[in-house]
């Protein structure tokens, strides 16, 4: 089948897009408003950008509280979001209003970050803290302008748990990381196998 997403007439039950852009790390976003409280919310349009410098990217569709926070303040944190910590996660994604922690909704330990005043989730097998770099709307064909929001931020300190490492790398078997499919559907990303790069 081909079909043109201008008018996205796939005829299919639900638009295949995001099943298809998958799967996608999730970013759990950590923010702190200037006012103080606390949020903390799951995006699975996140990634990594780039290395050199160490850059993330997450998008919010609308301008939620993450943003507004990390406007206020331009900073977060991004948690590993992991197995054990799924059903977590997704008790974070509920719209509670604004100034609600998110943190005491899903029963999880919030910690300040070293280099940034943005709250992280301490159970969580590594953390990013970052510092925004750039915020924008991103524009269609047309010039039109998005309802998402784009926030890069560059990574100044990560945390990693001892027990999350094993012979000096980050060990996924252990971790078992969460990426976001389509629809509803999530997956374990635990089952890893090795690929090595061609030599010409």
């Amino acid at each position: 089948m081909f079909y043109e997403t201008g008018q996205n007439a796939h005829g299919l039950a639900h638009d295949p897009f995001k099943a298809i852009v998958s799967p996608r790390p999730i970013g759990w976003i950590g923010s702190r408003a200037a006012g103080g409280s606390l949020n903390l919310a799951p995006y699975s349009f996140f990634n990594a950008i780039s290395d050199t410098p160490k850059l993330v990217m997450f998008s919010s569709s609308g301008r939620k509280d993450s943003v507004r926070n990390i406007e206020e303040t331009g900073e977060f944190t991004a948690s590993f979001v992991s197995h054990d910590l799924k059903d977590a996660m997704n008790t974070t994604s509920a719209p509670v209003g604004h100034g609600e922690s998110e943190f005491v909704l899903a029963g999880l330990t919030p910690v300040e970050g070293k280099l940034v005043r943005a709250p992280f989730v301490a159970e969580a097998y590594a953390v990013l803290e970052c510092k925004v770099t750039e915020m924008f709307q991103p524009k269609a064909l047309d010039g039109s302008t998005s309802d998402s929001h784009v926030v890069i931020g560059q990574v100044v300190g990560i945390h990693i748990r001892e027990e999350a490492i094993r012979d000096g790398r980050f060990d996924m078997a252990k971790v078992r990381p969460i990426g976001r499919m389509g629809y509803m559907d999530y997956c374990d990303a635990g089952d890893v196998f090795e690929m090595f790069r061609p030599k010409w």
